[in-house]
């Protein structure tokens, strides 16, 4: 490995952010900065709510959309350094309450908790299935949602493709992940992130959340829409929370992707080896860009991690340079109808420097 483990700056130039929101009709946007395997400086812009003075600050909780992926891949990292977990072995094998069928697609390769986190499990999501919570339809269980038996999914869950094939962005895959973790420990997936990530990294701002309570609603972000305009529901739920669960601050997620970078010097707060580390990003499978939980590119012979949020009503970003020790949180509470590197996450990210 030639990577050096020098502590690096991380600055924002020539971007006017209060402006970019305006051109975005973007209400609010919360980020932080990692320099030095630290927390370095974290920035707040605009409202939690349009047509309200409720101002964004540090301790403003966004919805994390797909980021959650991210801290369940720590959690599933965790549990196979403590050897609960073997992410090598056939899912079956462990799974109780359900299990994946047999399509015929897995006599050669078998579906592993590997295969899910790198999304080359063989599973596809079902057309328009994985939408926010609705009242009137209730909470599924997640067996109900892999069975097809919920208005969030109508269709079972199955391997249509080899596993390890190809690539496909699954949902479904983090709903398998979640039940296996809840099968062998027999505890929550909420009871398992709190004892083994919030608490010990003292992630006082983030949740899991099925449903907002007016007692906490107050540090809560609304959803908006490209216009600026407030979401039905203000507050969007997705009731399958190892793919899209985590309300949070990017300074309780910067925490989280510090830990992992300080596993590479033997130093996480929640027990992760450097070795289990380097695991997670590592390319996998049949695409060089992908890790586990999180995406893989490479900048000036640096590695380079990543993961998107993009939902109802909000978008995010988790970029950072584990052997330098640098990196961006980035959150609004605003869904821009584009990719998030195509509006103003994108111009943020792009105006990053790096310098020692």
């Amino acid at each position: 490995m030639f990577y050096n483990f020098g502590g690096m700056k991380m600055k924002l130039q020539n971007i006017d952010i209060k402006e970019r929101m305006d051109h975005y009709n973007v209400p609010g946007l919360s980020l932080t900065l990692i320099e030095n395997f630290q927390i370095s400086k974290a920035e707040c812009y605009g409202l939690l709510e349009d047509g309200t003075t409720r101002k964004v600050d540090s301790s403003s909780i966004f919805n994390a959309c797909s980021v959650s992926k991210f801290l369940t891949s720590m959690l599933v990292i965790k549990l196979s350094e403590q050897g609960i977990l073997n992410i090598d072995e056939d899912v079956n094998k462990v799974l109780l309450t359900w299990k994946v069928p047999d399509t015929g697609f897995t006599k050669n390769t078998k579906v592993t908790l590997r295969n899910l986190l790198s999304h080359q499990s063989g599973i596809v999501d079902p057309d328009g299935s994985f939408n926010v919570f609705n009242i009137i339809d209730g909470t599924p269980s997640i067996v109900e949602i892999l069975e097809g038996r919920t208005p969030y999914n109508n269709i079972p869950i199955e391997v249509r493709y080899e596993p390890e094939s190809d690539f496909q962005y699954s949902d479904a895959g983090f709903c398998v992940i979640q039940q296996v973790l809840e099968d062998v420990t027999k505890k929550s997936f909420k009871e398992l992130v709190n004892d083994f990530i919030f608490e010990p990294l003292k992630m006082k701002n983030s949740s899991l959340e099925y449903t907002l309570s007016e007692t906490i609603r107050a540090d809560f972000s609304c959803g908006h829409n490209k216009n600026g305009e407030r979401v039905n529901g203000k507050y969007p739920i997705y009731p399958y929370p190892a793919a899209s669960g985590l309300w949070t601050t990017p300074s309780d997620l910067a925490i989280l992707v510090i830990d992992l970078m300080n596993s590479l010097k033997g130093k996480s707060e929640i027990g992760i080896s450097k070795k289990q580390a380097k695991t997670m990003f590592t390319s996998q499978g049949c695409m060089k860009w992908t890790g586990l939980g999180i995406f893989l590119d490479r900048v000036d012979k640096e590695i380079e991690i990543s993961s998107l949020g993009w939902g109802v009503g909000f978008q995010c970003m988790m970029v950072a340079y584990p052997y330098l020790g640098a990196g961006l949180v980035i959150m609004i509470n605003s869904d821009l109808g584009v990719h998030q590197l195509k509006g103003i996450i994108g111009e943020v990210y792009h105006s990053l420097s790096l310098s020692k």
